[in-house]
């Protein structure tokens, strides 16, 4: 049986009845089978399961884009059931943040570059949001799905800045059959835009130059907001209606 845990409170007054090794899925609920891939692997590594869903408010620079975040948490529990996690950590926005986000976390390189540049102040809601959540739940690993690469390299620093007595878990990219990554927001797309969207992936996997494959994505109708080559990765985001779509490939 799947427990379900309100409050920072009782999930560490759970946290020290447990024994063994801790896995965590940090989420944001509206789960898929790449949340799924990430519990799986969790799952086998770990003694104890815990996954959270929070939809963090301080990580959305466009409080537009966290009104339409979809809910759906019935479903989400039943996924949870379906992977055998052991723990939900579903707290709310007064219980995580008591000091109304006086406190925060900030990164300030990398964190400023690709979607940080195009999403002031994202980044530092992730990162105080994720170290909110490893205070409290402990893990001993924690797992973070490549999609958002630039977010799992943050992560990873943000681990060894502080040294933090965990292990941060990449986890491969899980796509759909025509290669569009898995992602919460995709049910946003419109029947035609979710024919349009794996242009995405094909395009910066085919193309040679980042230059190119923007130049192809525009020309396809997608407002591209960057395609970047940075460190053996190509980085892209673009836009299919409202709808943000990110994505990377090794190069």
């Amino acid at each position: 049986m799947t427990l379900v845990i309100r409050t920072p409170q009782e999930m560490k007054e759970l946290r020290r009845k447990i024994n063994g090794s801790v896995g965590f899925v940090p989420t944001m609920g509206a789960l898929h089978s790449g949340h799924e891939q990430l519990l799986k692997q969790a799952r086998q590594e770990s003694d104890f399961v815990v996954l959270s869903i929070f939809v963090n408010p301080t990580q959305f620079n466009d409080p537009k884009d966290f009104e339409k975040y979809p809910l759906t948490w019935e479903q989400d529990l039943e996924r949870a059931q379906a992977q055998k996690v052991d723990a939900v950590f579903y707290p709310d926005y007064e219980s995580l943040y008591p000091d109304n986000y006086r406190y925060k976390v900030i990164e300030t390189a990398f964190s400023n570059e690709l979607c940080g540049s195009k999403r002031p102040g994202h980044f530092d809601g992730v990162l105080s949001v994720v170290m909110k959540l490893f205070n409290i739940v402990q893990p001993n690993q924690a797992y973070f799905g490549e999609k958002d690469f630039q977010q799992l390299s943050l992560i990873q620093g943000m681990v060894e800045s502080f040294f933090m007595d965990l292990r941060i878990v990449s986890v491969p990219t899980v796509r759909e059959d025509d290669g569009l990554a898995k992602s919460s927001r995709n049910v946003r797309l419109t029947p035609e835009e979710r024919l349009k969207a794996p242009l995405i992936y094909k395009t910066i996997k085919d193309c040679s130059s980042a230059e190119e494959a923007r130049e192809k994505l525009t020309d396809l109708g997608f407002k591209v907001d960057y395609v970047t080559d940075f460190k053996s990765r190509r980085f892209v985001a673009a836009f299919l209606g409202e709808v943000r779509l990110i994505d990377n490939v090794e190069i």
